[in-house]
């Protein structure tokens, strides 16, 4: 990537070769280019002098690791993006503390002067962190947002208009555009208090359709698939996933709000119950779906992480695997998601353990799965979706 800070190397974690999608686009590259000269209605941004810079929403650490000479403050929901800004800025040469990574649910900074938004796909996650953010801003704050021509629509604005100030946006460049938003202040230049709205965390109960699940109370942060309702394949997953776990160690991957391994959880009090995904909001709700369900004293029978799938985990040290695999990365669509987390699983299951995951039907993912694990079944299968189910097999001796 070749901006006016300097050219970078920058690669999406994890690494492979032969991922062809980028890690910047050319959003990034606008809001870069304006950063240096003032493209469009506004004038540079002294960031020499600026004060504190954070960036929101960073995809793959493109924007923290050229603006990395002026420290800025990172927050993202991504563990991925985060080990991605790790190794990129490791690649450029930045100092080890030259940008600070946060989350979000981590507190943001007290005071923001400079505030980047890379417009995230959830509006819901938007509107969440906007709203923790208003507080910290002031009447001089430079708010300036980006996002393909896609991403970028008339609710997006608004959001940035009620909780900030008035919004305005650029001209096209590439299929990208920039948001300004000059923050209102109150009488006196205090920075006002972030409205009240979101309503985040939302919470909801199960009907007596959701299988296993039924009768659960799901708590979602912002920024989670279908917060204010049981999309229609979970559903069927909880329709169909087995119910005799007997005390195993199970891990709900990808687990979203962790309804499903919340449903194993009570099925089997005995049962140990892993949540992984390498969202730092869905983690946050698993944990408060697990809570909200299982009485205080069995609390101890689950494990909340964030990461790369089950990265962190031993080889052989799990008995069942539950996962709801996505298919898009951001805008983009691609198996390389599902695709890992079937090859983690399997390393991670023991011999006999069997991966149980739930998509749609035209993914055709058994032909993965069998070439992976050499079998796959389908356990459950309606016109939209398909439950399949592959066994590790036991290794077998070479003969002599």
């Amino acid at each position: 990537m070749t901006t006016p800070f300097g050219s970078y190397e920058l690669t999406r974690f994890p690494e492979d070769p032969r991922d062809r999608l980028r890690a910047w686009d050319a959003a990034d590259e606008y809001l870069l280019r304006h950063l240096d000269s003032g493209t469009g209605e506004r004038g540079p941004v002294d960031l020499a002098g600026a004060g504190q810079i954070t960036v929101l929403g960073d995809r793959w650490g493109a924007l923290a690791t050229a603006l990395a000479a002026h420290r800025p403050t990172q927050i993202t929901d991504s563990y991925l993006t985060r080990a991605a800004t790790e190794a990129n800025l490791k690649r450029a040469g930045a100092a080890e503390d030259a940008v600070t990574l946060l989350t979000t649910q981590d507190a943001p900074p007290e005071r923001i002067d400079v505030l980047l938004v890379r417009v995230p796909k959830s509006l819901a996650l938007l509107e969440d962190q906007l709203l923790r953010l208003a507080p910290h801003v002031h009447a001089g704050t430079v708010v300036v947002g980006t996002g393909m021509v896609k991403e970028i629509h008339t609710s997006t604005l608004s959001l940035f208009e009620r909780i900030l100030g008035p919004t305005k946006t650029s001209l096209a460049e590439k299929k990208a555009r920039l948001i300004f938003c000059t923050p209102e202040v109150a009488a006196g230049g205090a920075a006002p208090e972030a409205p009240a709205g979101g309503g985040w965390p939302l919470t909801y109960t199960l009907d007596r359709d959701a299988g296993s699940g039924a009768g659960l109370t799901a708590v979602n942060h912002a920024g989670i698939f279908c917060a204010d309702r049981l999309d229609v394949g979970t559903r069927f997953f909880l329709q169909s996933i087995p119910n005799n776990t007997a005390g195993a160690r199970v891990v709900d991957l990808g687990c979203g709000n962790g309804i499903v391994g919340t449903a194993v959880a009570v099925a089997d009090p005995d049962a140990e119950v892993v949540f992984a995904d390498e969202s730092y909001q869905a983690v946050a709700s698993a944990r408060a779906t697990y809570e909200a369900n299982v009485r205080s004293g069995r609390r101890d029978r689950a494990e909340f992480l964030v990461g790369d799938g089950l990265a962190m985990l031993p080889a052989a040290s799990v008995d069942l695997v539950l996962c709801n695999p996505p298919f898009h990365s951001h805008q983009a669509t691609t198996d390389a998601t599902a695709l890992r987390m079937f090859a983690q699983a399997r390393r991670a299951l023991r011999p006999g353990g069997e991966l149980w995951i739930v998509a749609n039907r035209h993914l055709g993912y058994h032909t993965h799965l069998r070439r992976l694990f050499g079998n796959s079944e389908v356990a459950a299968s309606e016109p939209r979706f398909v439950v399949l189910r592959a066994v590790k097999r036991e290794k077998r001796p070479r003969p002599m």
